[in-house]
């Protein structure tokens, strides 16, 4: 059975709540440890559901917003300094219509764009916080139980860090779960 349209919006709505964002860096532990406070996620991850950038203006061209290919941007913030960290995680989601030249090109797509200077246009609550870009980007695919197997074999050729999506039903536990952490002294 082929990836349902419903798999991808499922997910792409999971991920835009910072709770399932880290439930998903949990999946890939290298990107898990880029969080600079998990005891405070609230202050520490922010998601960019179909994020958008502008890019800086220069002496032929003026400053310019454009939404970026991937699904989701993760950034990393100071909880301390309220600041934006280095690194942020762009986030690509396998959707129904994807060959692997598809969903690699959104990466190298992204790649180019972000190529130049540019700034994060935050969402409302976080839009007081430094949102120059970063020095570094990391991917991460999350693919299907239905997705092809070419897919998983180009990006593990590519090298590429990929998690299989699990059932929306543990994210909910999971996201349960940390709230819980935060209602405890």
């Amino acid at each position: 059975m082929p990836v349902q349209k419903s798999h991808y919006e499922a997910s792409l709505a999971e991920y835009s709540h910072h709770l399932a964002a880290i439930a998903l860096l949990k999946q890939h532990r290298p990107y898990l440890e880029m969080i600079p406070s998990l005891r405070r996620p609230d202050d520490s991850v922010i998601t960019i559901p179909l994020p958008i950038v502008r890019f800086r203006q220069t002496e032929t061209t003026a400053p310019q917003a454009t939404c970026l290919p991937c699904d989701v941007a993760i950034l990393m913030c100071d909880p301390e300094w309220k600041i934006k960290t280095g690194a942020e995680i762009l986030v690509f989601i396998h959707r129904h219509y994807e060959d692997f030249s598809d969903l690699l090109g959104r990466w190298r797509q992204t790649q180019v764009l972000l190529d130049q200077d540019y700034e994060w246009l935050m969402p409302p609550r976080h839009s007081h916080i430094l949102s120059e870009g970063a020095n570094t980007i990391y991917p991460l695919f999350v693919i299907f139980a239905e997705t092809s197997e070419r897919i998983q074999r180009g990006l593990v050729g590519a090298e590429l860090p990929f998690v299989m999506q699990t059932p929306s039903l543990l994210f909910e536990e999971e996201i349960r779960d940390e709230e819980g952490l935060e209602a405890s002294p």
